[in-house]
């Protein structure tokens, strides 16, 4: 098969190469999944350069989120296998740069009736870190006034539809016109620039979304018992906030791991995951692919992953793998 594996770190996506490898040899628990297309990460960046907190042992092919078509099941599950040889599924699991990869039961979860291949793909870590952040640890509620930064960002389109299908109103931030003109088109209340120096100024906000690192300056317009939501930190440093304005507001500081729930507390990840299939089916979430640019093939995922690090696009940058005719992307 042909996929982009890492035999030592690199220093950037451009140094990236589509070979020829063996097909991954399934282990017992096992799903064998052909690749049909693969979702871009920021960790993905990460990982190439040595810079992640999950390093595999060389060599290893690149890649988490895909989607695709189950190719043979595993030798140790039930019989009949939850997802049969034919489904379709989505997932992510070390490895989606290539024609094939390998997943466990866990980390596969079918396609959404309707949904392409490339909208699926950007599914699995976006909608449960928003849908989890705001109604699990947030509590999002009509009537409230739910703030998001980077709204127009993988997790942060999540994030607007999640707000905006609890009847919340959005205020969504971003850095440039196109940017909110997508938060906008995916269901933002009011947009803001975060460059104008002036956005703290917003008053009562009761939910901030901080996938950014912009907690300081959002304690400024967040409301008496506001939940500020650390995301992320994607503008590349960890914040120290002024303990005072917390207690001086009352606010509350919640943290959101959503790739640990399925180790401290697996009971929350199918709830999470049948809220996005309600959504979902009532039309209120939609696939988040970056349409402005398209990238077809295993070739293009360095320009896929430069362009995401370089802050040139929106919603999930997924590169479609076509894999023959019966591909429907």
């Amino acid at each position: 098969m042909k996929g982009i594996q890492v035999a030592q770190y690199v220093k950037g996506p451009k140094e990236l190469k589509v070979t020829e490898l063996s097909d991954p040899k399934p282990g017992p628990d096992d799903y064998l999944i052909e690749v049909h297309a693969a979702a871009t990460n920021f960790f993905d960046i990460l990982q190439i350069q040595g810079k992640y907190q999950h390093q595999p042992p060389f060599p290893w092919v690149s890649g988490a989120e895909f989607s695709g078509i189950v190719l043979a099941t595993p030798a140790n599950s039930k019989s009949p296998p939850k997802y049969p040889v034919g489904s379709k599924v989505f997932g992510a699991s070390q490895g989606a740069y290539a024609a094939q990869v390998c997943a466990k039961e866990v980390q596969l979860l079918p396609v959404p009736a309707g949904w392409s291949f490339a909208d699926a793909a950007g599914l699995f870590v976006t909608a449960p870190t928003s849908y989890g952040a705001l109604v699990l640890r947030a509590g999002v509620k009509a009537g409230d006034i739910v703030l998001v930064h980077a709204a127009a960002g993988g997790v942060g389109l999540a994030a607007v539809q999640v707000a905006k299908a609890f009847g919340a109103t959005v205020i969504a931030t971003a850095g440039s016109a196109r940017k909110l003109e997508v938060a906008r088109a995916f269901g933002a209340d009011h947009v803001v620039d975060y460059r104008a120096a002036d956005w703290p100024d917003q008053r009562g906000v009761d939910i901030v979304y901080d996938p950014v690192g912009m907690v300081d300056k959002s304690t400024k317009c967040i409301a008496w018992n506001g939940r500020i939501l650390v995301v992320g930190f994607a503008a590349g440093a960890i914040e120290k906030v002024a303990m005072n304005k917390v207690l001086l507001k009352n606010i509350s500081l919640v943290g959101i791991h959503w790739g640990q729930y399925a180790v401290h507390e697996k009971e929350s990840v199918p709830v999470v995951w049948e809220g996005i299939g309600k959504l979902i089916a009532q039309g209120k979430f939609r696939g988040t692919t970056f349409t402005d640019q398209e990238y077809v093939g295993l070739e293009r995922i360095p320009d896929a992953l430069l362009a995401l690090g370089g802050r040139e696009t929106w919603g999930k940058v997924v590169v479609k793998v076509p894999q023959g005719a019966q591909s429907k992307l």
